[in-house]
């Protein structure tokens, strides 16, 4: 494969993203900055649908941080049995309720270091809080963000850190956080992991990873019919 341009259409991609995701949104459902944090923990090594499908009910049982203190760590990870690494969470969800609880009278704290201090919270996590609970430029990268803005060569790096750094450098700050929900959305519907649809994907001729993809699997095939 070839090795990344150092030129990138941003502004094309960006664009090309907007028309392609004009209704891109975080697709965890919430209420409030609380309800978010939680689902975005439990979102970990887990699809947004199977954390909607739990918090719905987890949500009208214990609302705040106070009603999930209620709970035992057994409680809760029964609650959650249904996700991955159930009991970790568990038990960080009721660590960081009481931090909550002692600490901010029951609300999530607005300020990135005070997020990341709370027990399963990283990064990202912080991110998706300020971005999407409380409306401040953040991009997460997740999975799908580390992937998508590799393949577009927006990014060139196989940490999230460094990733989220390169593409806040590209990406106009006003644009960050829908930015991120496009490339999320992308990554899910057609630049999958291992069958990335890139001869239907509008973003191909700014792509370096699917003409790449594409002008290797044409050499093969020449190759083959020799």
């Amino acid at each position: 494969m070839k090795s990344k341009p150092k030129r990138v259409a941003t502004r094309k991609i960006l664009d090309t993203l907007a028309r392609m995701y004009p209704d891109a949104h975080c697709e965890l459902i919430f209420r409030n900055p609380f309800e978010l944090l939680i689902a975005t923990i439990l979102s970990a090594q887990s699809t947004d649908r199977q954390v909607n499908k739990v918090t719905k009910e987890l949500f009208r049982k214990y609302p705040t941080p106070e009603a999930f203190l209620t709970l035992s760590e057994e409680d809760l990870a029964a609650e959650i049995r249904g996700l991955g690494l159930f009991r970790n969470k568990s038990k960080n969800i009721l660590k960081t309720c009481r931090i909550l609880v002692e600490q901010y009278g029951g609300e999530v704290p607005k300020d990135r270091k005070a997020l990341e201090a709370l027990p399963g919270v990283g990064r990202k996590t912080a991110n998706v809080v300020l971005s999407n609970a409380f409306g401040l430029p953040a991009l997460a990268v997740d999975t799908h963000v580390q992937r998508v803005a590799n393949r577009l060569a927006m990014a060139d790096s196989e940490n999230p850190l460094e990733t989220e750094r390169q593409l806040m450098k590209r990406v106009p700050r006003e644009e960050w956080s829908i930015t991120h929900h496009r490339l999320i959305w992308h990554g899910r519907r057609i630049c999958s992991a291992r069958s990335p649809k890139c001869v239907v994907c509008d973003l191909l001729p700014y792509c370096w990873y699917g003409k790449s993809r594409l002008e290797g699997s044409a050499l093969t095939k020449s190759a083959d019919s020799r």
